[in-house]
C-alpha cells in the first residue's frame, strides 16, 4: 500500500460523530488491502495527484447511518468513494479509470462527478463496470 493506508480508508466523522466504532474486521482489511493494491495505488500513480478518500470500509451501523446501501461493497472493505478535489477532475479521474483497465468491479459517477465509488472484490470475478447514478 503505497499512497492510502487502512486508517484513512476506515476513518468517518459521522461515526466519530455519532460515537460508532468503524473497526474492520480482519476480512474487510484484506480486502481493503486488494483495493488499494490493484486499483487506488495503481490509479493514483498514474494521475501523479494526490486522491482523497471520502468513504471507504463502513460498519453495518455506519452504513445505515449514513444512508448507504444495505448490500454495500464498503461493508466488507471492496470500495471506496474518492474524488480528486472538483467534478471536473473527478470527471477526469474517471476518464483515466476507463483508460487504465484496472481490474475494478465498479466505478460509479455518482451525482455528477461530485465523487467516484470505485470497487474491487476478491470473492468473483471483478464486473468492470462503468456506471453513473444521479
Amino acid at each position: 500500500m503505497k499512497h492510502f493506508t487502512i486508517a484513512e480508508l476506515t476513518d468517518s466523522t459521522t461515526a466519530r460523530q455519532n460515537g460508532i466504532d468503524n473497526t474492520p474486521p480482519e476480512s474487510a482489511v484484506k480486502a481493503l488491502q486488494a483495493l488499494v493494491e490493484r486499483v487506488l495505488d495503481p490509479l493514483r500513480d498514474a494521475w501523479g495527484k494526490p486522491i482523497t478518500v471520502n468513504s471507504g470500509y463502513r460498519c453495518a451501523e455506519l452504513n445505515r447511518k449514513v444512508g448507504g446501501a444495505e448490500q454495500s461493497q464498503h461493508l466488507r472493505g471492496e470500495a471506496a468513494d474518492i474524488t480528486a478535489g472538483s467534478r471536473a477532475d473527478n470527471r477526469k479521474l474517471y476518464e483515466l479509470l476507463r483508460r487504465l483497465s484496472l481490474p475494478l468491479d465498479q466505478a460509479i459517477n455518482e451525482r455528477g462527478y461530485k465523487w467516484i465509488h470505485v470497487s474491487h472484490t476478491t470473492r468473483r470475478h471483478n464486473r468492470r463496470q462503468y456506471l453513473s447514478i444521479n
